[in-house]
C-alpha cells in the first residue's frame, strides 16, 4: 500500500498536475482545510469598522458563517446571494470574506472569481461555457473541499448558464475524493436593488430608523424581482426553484452620512488627514435620489476615490 501511494505521488509530481501536492494531500486524507483559516471575530470587526450602513449584511453573514464553519459535517455547501445597487459594498464585502476566511486572503488559490463579461462574454458559446464551468468547479472541489466560488454581476450572466452548477449546491451530489459540502458559493447582483431602495425610502419617510429594517421586509421583494428579470442569470433557474440559496443578503442604499464615512476612510487609506472641507465637497458632489429629497446616494460610495483626487 505504501509503495503504491509513493508511486502515485511520483506520478502526480512528474506530470505537473493542475493541483498542488498539498491540495492532493488535503483531499486524500481530509487532515487539513487548504489554508482555510476562518477568523469570524476579525471579520465582524472589519465589517463594523469599514462597511457603512449595512447592518443586515453584517448580521446575516457573520451568523451564517459561524453556523457553517462550526458544523463538522455540513449537509450542503453554504450558498449566499448579495443584492443591492452599485456602490453599496457588495464587492468589498466579498473581498473581506476572502480576507478573513483564507490564510492567503485574496491571493488564495482556493478562491475562484467569475465575471460574465470576462469569462462568459458570448451568448452563442453558452453550451461550451457550461461544460468548462462544470469541469472547473468539480476539479477545484476535488483539489480542495473548502473552495470558495464568487460569481459577480449575476444580473449580466446568460440565463441558463449557472444551472450547470446546481448539483454542487445541493446535498446529494458526489464529488470523488472531496467533501464538497464544505464549499462556499457567493452570487453578487444589482438585481433587487430597486425593491430594497423602496423599502429603505418608505422607512425614511415614516421616520423609522434604517436599523429597524429586517430581512422579512426586503427578501420577498428581492426574490420577486430576481425571478421576474428575464435577463438575470437566475431566470427560470433550478437554483431558485429548488431553494438552494441559504442566505439572501440585502445591501441598503447609502445616506449622505454613510458617504462621509466612506470619504474619511478613503482619505485615511491614502495617508491623508481627514479634512472636513474635502469630506463635505465630495459628499455634496454626488447625485442623490429622490431628486427633490436627496435621501440616498445614486452611486453609493463607488466614485468617492475618484472625486477625492479632484478636490484635493
Amino acid at each position: 500500500m505504501a509503495g503504491s501511494l509513493t508511486l502515485l505521488l511520483l506520478i502526480i509530481l512528474s506530470t505537473g498536475g493542475c493541483w498542488e501536492l498539498s491540495a492532493f494531500h488535503c483531499s486524500l486524507y481530509n487532515s487539513c482545510d487548504c489554508s482555510f483559516r476562518p477568523d469570524l471575530d476579525a471579520l465582524d470587526c472589519d465589517l463594523a469598522r469599514n462597511v457603512f450602513g449595512q447592518h443586515l449584511a453584517r448580521e446575516q453573514l457573520v451568523k451564517a458563517l459561524k453556523v457553517f464553519v462550526e458544523t463538522e459535517r455540513p449537509s450542503k455547501p453554504l450558498v449566499v446571494s448579495f443584492h443591492g445597487w452599485s456602490g453599496t459594498g457588495k464587492t468589498f464585502v466579498s473581498s473581506l470574506l476572502v480576507k478573513h476566511l483564507y490564510k492567503d486572503g485574496n491571493r488564495s488559490p482556493y478562491v475562484h472569481r467569475f465575471s460574465p463579461i470576462l469569462h462568459f462574454p458570448h451568448a452563442q458559446n453558452v453550451n461550451q461555457y457550461k461544460e468548462d464551468l462544470k469541469l472547473w468547479i468539480q476539479g477545484n472541489l476535488t483539489a480542495c473541499s473548502r473552495s470558495m466560488f464568487v460569481f459577480e454581476e449575476m444580473d449580466k450572466m446568460h440565463p441558463g448558464l449557472i444551472d450547470v452548477i446546481t448539483p454542487f449546491l445541493g446535498s446529494s451530489w458526489v464529488v470523488f475524493g472531496s467533501n464538497y459540502k464544505k464549499a462556499i458559493f457567493v452570487f453578487v447582483s444589482n438585481s433587487g436593488g430597486d425593491a430594497i431602495n423602496n423599502v429603505a425610502l418608505n422607512f425614511w419617510r415614516d421616520h423609522k430608523d434604517r436599523e429597524e429594517i429586517q430581512l422579512s421586509d426586503v427578501v420577498p421583494a428581492i426574490t420577486k424581482a430576481v425571478i421576474a428579470d428575464q435577463e438575470h442569470g437566475f431566470w427560470k433557474s433550478e437554483i431558485m426553484k429548488q431553494n438552494l440559496i441559504d442566505v439572501i443578503v440585502p445591501f441598503l442604499p447609502l445616506r449622505p452620512n454613510h458617504v462621509r464615512h466612506c470619504v474619511r476612510s478613503e482619505l485615511e487609506q491614502m495617508g491623508l488627514a481627514s479634512e472636513e472641507d474635502v469630506v463635505h465637497s465630495v459628499t455634496d458632489s454626488l447625485v442623490y435620489f429622490p431628486e427633490d429629497e436627496r435621501v440616498f446616494s445614486s452611486t453609493g460610495c463607488k466614485t468617492v476615490a475618484f472625486r477625492i483626487n479632484y478636490y484635493l
